[in-house]
């Protein structure tokens, strides 16, 4: 059975970044994610046939790299295009775009799954430059390179990660595990940085990211999922992982 949850589900990956960050430096401020999904008339919906290959990912147990590619996607998935044009993506198509209009800080875009859970937040405008202060145990599940995002010779890469705060009195709350872009090198060792999800994107940067809580019981989600390993390998990671590393330039 599934376990009861004691862990608030996080929705959306600007507040969960904003938490990672504190006492290290912070992104800009970004809209907080709606649970009503919505469309934004500025944005382009059309269909897709598929997503692109997911590349080799990394075991945290192991530190070596699979080859094991991730699931093709169903033909139907469809594309979107941020309201300011600036980057398109493709999601299942059962899957929905609530999209806030571009203001000063750039898009704001959060993916809600046909069962109402926000799995991936887009945000662009984002102030990074964060100092790493202190170092704490981590664990890395997952990493492919984004070629189509490079900037300035510096190619992000797609990661599912955790890390541990050592001073955490909840041991439920101890451990934070993440997936999205970020262009910070690979950590090695036993210990790394908090989290930093962000790339670079002019004018400073973006991030497009999830949060997976293992306490979670959105209705209609993934059953028996309780440890980062068997998540990896569920359906809505797979594609939160296609749709998030589909992500490029528009036009091209």
């Amino acid at each position: 059975m599934r376990r009861t949850a004691s862990l608030a589900t996080v929705g959306s990956a600007a507040l969960f970044a904003a938490g990672l960050l504190a006492g290290c430096g912070s992104p800009g401020a970004a809209p907080a994610a709606s649970s009503s999904p919505a469309s934004s008339p500025a944005a382009t919906s059309t269909a897709a046939s598929a997503a692109p290959s997911a590349g080799a990912s990394q075991s945290a147990a192991s530190g070596t790299a699979s080859q094991a590619p991730t699931s093709p996607a169903p033909a139907g998935w469809k594309s979107f295009t941020t309201g300011d044009g600036t980057l398109t993506f493709i999601y299942p198509e059962k899957w929905t775009i609530n999209d806030a209009a571009p203001g000063a800080n750039g898009a704001a875009v959060d993916v809600l799954t046909d069962y109402g859970k926000t799995i991936a937040s887009l945000r662009t405008g984002v102030v990074t430059g964060a100092q790493c202060t202190e170092k704490m145990p981590f664990m890395q599940y997952d990493t492919a390179p984004v070629p189509a995002l490079a900037e300035k010779g510096t190619v992000p890469r797609f990661v599912y990660e955790a890390r541990t705060d050592r001073t955490a009195t909840d041991p439920a709350k101890a451990t934070i595990f993440a997936y999205g872009l970020t262009s910070e090198p690979e950590p090695i060792g036993t210990e790394a940085c908090p989290m930093t999800h962000f790339f670079n994107w002019p004018p400073s940067g973006a991030s497009f990211g999830g949060v997976y809580d293992p306490f979670d019981t959105t209705p209609g989600g993934p059953m028996h999922v309780d440890s980062p390993e068997v998540y990896k390998d569920t359906p809505e990671y797979q594609w939160a992982k296609q749709m998030i590393m589909s992500l490029r330039p528009a036009g091209k």
